[in-house]
């Protein structure tokens, strides 16, 4: 397989579920000049009217304090690692079993397809995990 395998910190804060309150919070990271690759929002069962927004990558000093004015913070208990490749059918359920035969437990999966590539993210216990991950994708 032909695919470029990375690992990636992501960043997590929490939203307000109110209007506007994303687009600001997104717009205060594009004016400190972050281009986001992926992210992700969730309503948090925990915390009514909340959202827990995952986004990634945040690179560089000035992208990191603009992130963290944001209520954003690194996630350590997330360990991620991004593929990217050509894509083909099946593609999503042949990692996942690959990972799986090793032994490693994956905790979530985000993944889509644009043109012919197509990008994935998972989302690992430990950083064990992510290093053998990265290790086995990186010779398929």
């Amino acid at each position: 397989m032909d695919a470029f395998v990375e690992k990636e910190d992501v960043w997590a804060a929490s939203v307000e579920e109110t209007p506007g309150a994303l687009g600001a919070v997104l717009s205060a990271l594009t004016d400190a000049g972050v281009d986001l690759d992926f992210l992700v929002m969730r309503r948090a069962p925990d915390k009514p009217g909340t959202g827990a927004l995952f986004v990634t990558p945040i690179v560089g000093d000035r992208e990191m304090r603009a992130a963290t004015a944001a209520g954003f913070s690194v996630t350590h208990k997330l360990h991620s690692v991004r593929v990217e490749g050509a894509n083909e059918p099946g593609i999503a359920a042949t990692l996942a079993r690959d990972i799986g035969d090793e032994g490693i437990k994956i905790r979530g999966m985000s993944a889509a397809v644009s043109g012919s590539r197509f990008v994935a993210h998972f989302g690992l216990d430990s950083a064990e995990d992510q290093t053998a991950v990265i290790e086995l994708l990186s010779k398929l």
